[in-house]
């Protein structure tokens, strides 16, 4: 039996609550080939350096998927649901100029600056109100789930404010994006029958996903309404419209990222701070440390682990190893947070630490688009549940953690409490 690599390991289901171990056997080699011709990259100097290097793209169509290396008798990697489904670009999924021109379009109607600079700071009462109902909601109760009761409800309502998508139809891509990230595994348990039957449902509920939100697009089309979808399909500014599939490509990615990140950040933060007591009596006594608090939240747990689709335009020499031109390259987000050559004591929780530029939201042009936004949830909402629920205890721990490696996550995390304050 072939012996695992670090990072096959750190992929297993089995180690998703606790990747970090395998994280540091990684790396010792800053930039590893896998079996399937991959590279992986986990330090965080390599990483920040192809984040900015144009010589790494983010078009998955330059490079569609990791090719196995056959030499090595490596099976062909499981195909990707999403990928598959979404023929048009993304914001995400595209380089210089057609990244640019549509980030700059979309900016305005969802971040604000130029046009609007207070669309993110005007949520904040509607998001305290928001989180305020939620912990009202469990007066009475002994015993909740930090996920279902508290760290999903709130993003995704706030984000189908701000894009004007119904929020009656949240069961319907609740599924969808639920059903198509359990197909989504690059691990080596992806060839399992159960991955394997997973793939139809995957790419069934993309599909149906996109036409839900082409036919919301139509439908402002034919008459505008709230929100920054209807905003962006009927702008005619200076650099036009644009195209459907482009416009449907990034309404699903701003319906699934405007949530399913900051619902796992969340989690995470309510687990870890309940994991490290001190820091959630120090959080409680000085309020004012939310701000960093978050940012070593952040960087203690990645919402996003690793980011899968990017690739070598040309030979790209660094840390002792050459990725040749065409290869894919995926870097280990959650293994740079915890870089010992950048930070100090990284398995440590400071929610003081200094200079702490971790990479939680990516850097470079792609750095997270909703950034500012999920910021400001995650302060509310991890502050107003440190300062309001009474005597916290984790019911279990590790709690059962959701599939997907990427966007990785508790799926619960129950947690008894004492009761809530005013």
């Amino acid at each position: 039996m072939v012996e695992e690599t670090p990072w096959q390991q750190a992929l297993r289901y089995a180690n998703r609550a606790n990747p970090y171990p395998f994280y540091e056997e990684l790396r010792k080699t800053p930039v590893a080939r896998q079996p399937d011709g991959t590279y992986v990259v986990s330090t965080y100097r390599e990483i920040v350096t192809l984040l900015h290097d144009p010589r790494v793209s983010s078009d998955p169509r330059k490079c569609p998927a990791p090719v196995a290396a056959q030499e090595e008798g490596s099976a062909e990697p499981v195909a990707e649901p999403i990928r598959e489904a979404l023929t048009e670009p993304n914001i995400i999924t595209c380089d210089p100029p057609e990244h640019d021109r549509d980030r700059r379009m979309m900016t305005p109607h969802f971040v604000g600056p130029p046009h609007s600079p207070h669309l993110i700071s005007d949520l904040e009462p509607e998001i305290h109100r928001l989180v305020d109902g939620l912990l009202d909601g469990m007066r009475g109760k002994n015993r909740i789930d930090a996920v279902d009761d508290f760290a999903y409800p709130l993003p995704v309502t706030v984000i189908c404010k701000v894009l004007g998508v119904p929020l009656e139809d949240e069961p319907r891509f609740h599924h969808w994006i639920e059903t198509a990230l359990d197909a989504l595994d690059f691990g080596p348990e992806a060839a399992s029958e159960e991955i394997q039957s997973r793939l139809a449902g995957g790419r069934q509920a993309v599909q149906e996903f996109g036409q839900f939100a082409a036919e919301l697009l139509d439908r402002y089309a034919q008459q505008p309404g709230p929100g920054m979808l209807s905003a962006m399909v009927n702008e005619d500014g200076p650099e036009g419209r644009m195209s459907k599939g482009v416009l449907a490509s990034n309404a699903l990615l701003l319906i699934f990222a405007g949530h399913e990140t900051t619902v796992n950040l969340i989690a995470h933060s309510v687990l870890t701070l309940l994991r490290h007591p001190e820091a959630f009596e120090k959080l409680r006594r000085r309020p004012e440390l939310i701000v960093p608090g978050v940012e070593e939240l952040l960087r203690f747990e990645s919402s996003v682990q690793f980011w899968h689709t990017r690739s070598a335009v040309e030979d790209i020499d660094i840390a002792g190893t050459t990725i040749p031109k065409g290869a894919p390259i995926f870097l280990a987000y959650g293994s740079a947070n915890r870089d010992p050559e950048r930070f100090t004591d990284p398995d440590e929780l400071d929610l003081e630490r200094r200079n702490n530029q971790h990479l939680g939201f990516s850097q470079g042009i792609h750095f997270c688009f909703g950034a500012p936004l999920a910021r400001l949830e995650v302060q509310i909402a991890v502050g107003e549940f440190v300062r309001r629920v009474q005597n916290p205890r984790l019911v279990e721990d590790p709690p059962p953690y959701r599939h997907n490696q990427i966007f990785r996550g508790p799926r619960h995390v129950l947690v008894d409490i004492g009761g809530i304050r005013d």
